[in-house]
């Protein structure tokens, strides 16, 4: 026994520091496999990396023991996994500088679009389309960070557009415009009424709740006919063109109808929300759904399509300008097939609450044309046909006797008519034109009738 004991430990003492050399433990073992990447991790990688090294060393000895190559094939095993888990956490901090950098490179160019006086299409061409790659390699490695960056541009574009277009609103509201209202409807009194300037900044004793603009261009003595379309309708073949710049609007010293700033502000609009969309389809796709793309435009426009909204109601809500508002509408309707020409769903609603602006009005200022014949039909009976049209005295009444032209309120009436029509070639039958048209001539056929039993 003794005998044997003390071999043991001849043997423990001549083979220990050999098995001390290339023993690996299993904490070690634990750490680099399972253990998360700290300080630890590292401490165990260098213990593993030190007995890697001796063991290469006793490999090559000719002299190596049966339990070096044993162990060699484990350890390769190990030191094969070690080097996986070293790659991914490389690639990983690669990865995260990349990240970094992105995001660096996308808030330098959202900033830039807060930039006075900025071009954003210009910015969207050269810098977000130009490298949208980098967008999709963010939302692809760091989901959160690319919802970030995209809020960000979301919130920066509806800044944008809503400070440009408010300045845009603020010209187009210095322009002059005729002022028409109840006192050119078909059957008003024109005597008392005859050689006044219609403009929106028009003389105190009208109405007062009209909104006063650009007083310091109050336009020279301008005649005009508030119920002959002339050459109004021009301006439908506009719809195609380039809105009118800032600069050149706001040193414009001529009057105008209602349907010009209209025209412009949508024009402008109708341009800007067709650059955008594409370009969100452009950029964030595949990154994002194109249902997704069309929260993100909503979300951008939508204080802006409530300006516009605002800037049209108050454009119509004090005018009595049928020809304008009808004008109005079928500019409307223009912008409405051009926007489906250029596949942009997403203004839809802008256009339909326009509609729901403009046809209300409209009707209420037929209304007002046809009331007006109506009491000019009632004021026959006392004053006579003469007197109701707004013929002066002193021998008017003879020579309105005498005279073969129409009568000054049927005169009014056609040329009304023959402008309402020009415009409703190619309405649609569910249009308010039809009920308003007949009630209209209605009371212009009860007028005649009264006028030639009288």
């Amino acid at each position: 026994m003794n005998t044997r004991l003390e071999n043991r430990k001849v043997v423990e003492t001549l083979l220990g520091p050999a098995i001390e050399d290339v023993a690996i433990s299993p904490e070690v073992v634990s750490t680099i496999s399972e253990g998360p990447i700290d300080q630890s991790w590292v401490k165990a990688l260098e213990e593993l990396d030190k007995r890697s090294v001796m063991i290469d060393r006793a490999s090559q000895t000719p002299n190596r023991s049966l339990a070096i190559s044993d162990l060699k094939p484990l350890l390769d095993d190990l030191r094969n996994k070690v080097l996986s888990i070293w790659c991914f956490v490389n690639l990983m901090l690669k990865s995260l500088q990349a990240i970094e950098r992105v995001r660096d490179f996308f808030v330098s160019q959202i900033k830039a679009l807060r930039s006075p006086n900025i071009n954003a299409q210009i910015i969207q061409q050269q810098s977000f389309i130009r490298y949208k790659e980098l967008y999709g390699f963010l939302a692809r490695h760091h989901p959160v960070l690319g919802e970030e960056i995209g809020q960000a541009y979301i919130n920066t574009m509806r800044w944008y557009y809503l400070s440009n277009f408010t300045r845009y609103k603020n010209v187009l509201e210095k322009i002059s415009l005729f002022v028409i209202d109840k006192n050119d409807a078909i059957g008003a009194d024109q005597t008392a009424h005859r050689g006044k300037i219609h403009t929106r900044d028009g003389p105190p004793d009208w109405d007062t709740n009209l909104r006063k603009i650009a007083p310091a261009h109050r336009p020279s003595q301008i005649s005009h006919d508030a119920l002959a379309i002339g050459r109004r309708a021009e301006v439908l073949k506009q719809s195609h063109q380039a809105a009118l710049p800032a600069h050149i609007a706001e040193d414009s010293k001529q009057t105008h109808y209602v349907e010009t700033p209209f025209l412009h502000f949508n024009l402008a609009l109708v341009d800007n929300a067709t650059a955008e969309y594409s370009f969100l389809a452009n950029f964030f796709s595949p990154a994002i759904g194109l249902q997704t793309v069309s929260r993100h435009f909503s979300a951008i426009f939508f204080p802006t399509f409530s300006l516009g909204h605002a800037f049209t109601k108050s454009l119509v809500e004090a005018s009595d300008d049928c020809l304008g508002i009808l004008l109005c509408v079928r500019l409307n309707q223009q912008f409405a097939f051009e926007l489906q020409r250029r596949k942009i769903p997403v203004a839809d609603g802008y256009i339909n609450g326009t509609n729901m602006l403009l046809w209300p009005r409209f009707q209420l200022a037929m209304d007002i044309h046809a009331e007006s014949i109506k009491r000019a039909t009632s004021a026959i009976s006392t004053r006579g046909a003469a007197s109701a049209l707004g013929l002066s005295s002193n021998g008017a009444d003879a020579a309105s006797k005498q005279s073969t032209a129409p009568h000054t309120l049927t005169q009014r009436f056609g040329q009304f008519l023959q402008g309402i029509l020009m415009l409703s070639r190619d309405a649609g039958d569910d249009e308010p034109v039809g009920n308003s048209l007949g009630r209209l001539r209605g009371e212009f056929e009860a007028f005649l009738t009264k006028v030639g039993k009288g």
